[in-house]
C-alpha cells in the first residue's frame, strides 16, 4: 500500500489503463480513486452500496443527488449516502474527482 500518491501520477496511470475510474487506495474501512469524466459524456455510475464522498480537483459540470441538483467545480465536496441515485451531468470541462467510499467498495 502506498502512503502517498499525487494526482498527476494517478492520471497517468488512468489513462494508461484506459477507465474512467482508477482505485488507488483500498483497506477495510474504506476505498478512494480518481474518476475522470471528459467534456459532453455520460456519466455511467449506479448508486453504491457505501457512504461516497466526492472532491472535485477540476472541471466543471453539475451533479444530481437523489433530487437536488448543483453546479461542481474546482474545490466542491459532495457527499452521498448509500444507495442513493447520484450522477455527474452537463460536463462543460474535464472533471478530475477524488472519490472516497466507506466502507470499501464492493
Amino acid at each position: 500500500m502506498k502512503h502517498f500518491n499525487h494526482i498527476s501520477e494517478l492520471e497517468v496511470e488512468r489513462e494508461q489503463r484506459g477507465k474512467l475510474y482508477l482505485e488507488f487506495l483500498r483497506v477495510s474501512s474504506m476505498s478512494a480513486g480518481l474518476y475522470v469524466l471528459s467534456p459532453g459524456s455520460a456519466d455511467p455510475q449506479k448508486p453504491h452500496k457505501e457512504d461516497e464522498l466526492y472532491y472535485v480537483v477540476r472541471g466543471q459540470g453539475r451533479m444530481r443527488v437523489g433530487r437536488e441538483e448543483r453546479d461542481v467545480n474546482a474545490g466542491s465536496v459532495i457527499f452521498v449516502q448509500a444507495n442513493e441515485e447520484h450522477r455527474f451531468l452537463d460536463i462543460r470541462e474535464e472533471l478530475v474527482v477524488l472519490v472516497f467510499f466507506a466502507p470499501a467498495e464492493t
